[in-house]
């Protein structure tokens, strides 16, 4: 378990009238560290790393259930995956018809090839079998881990190609945002695909739940964030989880999640739609906290995204006066926020321990009227402390 000594409500209502560093260290029960592979009592066992997720070795407990993976592999891809000394750090592995079985690493760009043998339709079959039927977004799990297998098809439905992720269950990474929790107020991640945004979620749910007691909902569309099967992962801790049929249905579940089961938190992984949009926005209307991941790298990508930009208040052309316009210094038609933003805070992740936060109103007020606005960035120093530069100028692009 790790333990946090945290300052309560870091981030300030008012940014401060000077700059200030605020830096959160990490406390830790005795040999709460667990490194390499340990066996536990139940039949199958987890690999816990301390440092796959961390180039400084800090304070993350990794739970991956690996060799569950493995399995649905060609028997001797598993067997050199067994031996890679960077397993810790495998993110995914690739078989594509025709192609060279691919791993891809955490801690390198590009992949690295298994064989020289190419991938066959056979293979492609038995690790189908091995996984089970596939949803309708081509998806599907192994049950009682957190793995995501996706499949890409041919025109006639054949399978022609499998992405293997790897899920790994992480403790620590909450550390970053546990001061934005007492906000109670609803947190909206950005950041490109493999960052740990729905790692993140998983984190939360369990914190929420667990050690503030609050009625967690998860609306998981791909089983990604409780994992494959009826009972959830360990992993979200005291969290409920409302599976969803369709992906197209999702915007449902979350207004069935507040109708019928009083959360005080849902979490929902990848908004996407305008239909997803609208639901958030109905939710927070009911004084429910969101914890949500959404596409895109910055701030500027969801005000410019017509579908998603009520997230952060929508954007609306307005004409001004003669006289406003002159004392503006400003043109007549302008772009103005429309609305409050669904997500209070907004939290870019630019990797896995460097986040910038912004408060979202101010932020896209200011980025509208052509300024940079001031941000948090939080980050591990080299000791692995969570270090919060505050009053700090945002980095990103306008709009």
């Amino acid at each position: 378990m790790v333990l946090l000594s945290l300052q309560p409500k870091l981030f300030p209502l008012n940014f401060p009238s000077s700059r200030s560093n605020q830096s959160i260290n990490n406390k830790r029960k005795p040999n709460s560290l667990l490194v390499g592979t340990q066996k536990r009592l139940k039949p199958d066992y987890r690999r816990f790393s301390a440092s796959s997720l961390s180039p400084h070795g800090g304070f993350l407990i990794v739970e991956d259930d690996l060799p569950a993976l493995l399995q649905i592999l060609p028997r001797e891809l598993q067997e050199q995956l067994e031996n890679e000394p960077k397993k810790a750090e495998l993110l995914e592995v690739v078989l594509d018809l025709g192609r060279r079985p691919e791993a891809r690493f955490l801690s390198e760009p590009g992949g690295q090839y298994l064989r020289n043998t190419e991938v066959s339709q056979e293979e492609l079959q038995e690790a189908e079998r091995a996984i089970g039927e596939f949803g309708g977004d081509n998806r599907a799990g192994i049950e009682g881990t957190l793995h995501r297998i996706s499949a890409i098809r041919s025109r006639k439905g054949t399978v022609v190609g499998l992405t293997c992720r790897v899920g790994r269950a992480v403790t620590g990474h909450v550390d970053m945002v546990r001061d934005l929790l007492e906000y109670k107020e609803s947190i909206l991640f950005l950041g490109r695909p493999g960052v740990g945004k729905t790692t993140v979620m998983r984190e939360i749910a369990r914190v929420l739940a667990d050690e503030l007691h609050k009625r967690v909902v998860i609306v998981d569309t791909s089983n990604e964030i409780g994992g494959d099967g009826d009972v959830p992962h360990s992993a979200i801790g005291g969290a409920r989880r409302m599976q969803v049929p369709e992906p197209s249905l999702q915007h449902n579940v979350m207004i069935e999640a507040v109708e019928n089961h009083m959360p005080e938190v849902i979490i929902v992984d990848e908004i996407g739609t305008k239909a997803e949009a609208v639901a958030c926005r109905s939710i927070a209307e009911r004084g429910v906290m969101l914890i949500g991941t959404a596409h895109g790298e910055r701030l500027g990508n969801i005000v410019k995204n017509p579908t998603l930009s009520d997230l952060v208040g929508g954007v609306e052309a307005v004409t001004l006066s003669d006289e406003e316009a002159r004392a503006r210094r400003t043109q007549k038609t302008i772009m103005e926020r429309k609305a409050p933003p669904t997500f209070p805070f907004l939290i870019e992740m630019r990797e896995r321990d460097y986040w910038v936060t912004h408060r979202t109103e101010k932020s896209v007020d200011t980025l509208l009227h052509g300024r940079k606005p001031f941000v948090e960035i939080r980050r591990r120093d080299e000791k692995f402390n969570v270090v919060i530069d505050r009053w700090t100028p945002y980095d990103g692009d306008g709009i």
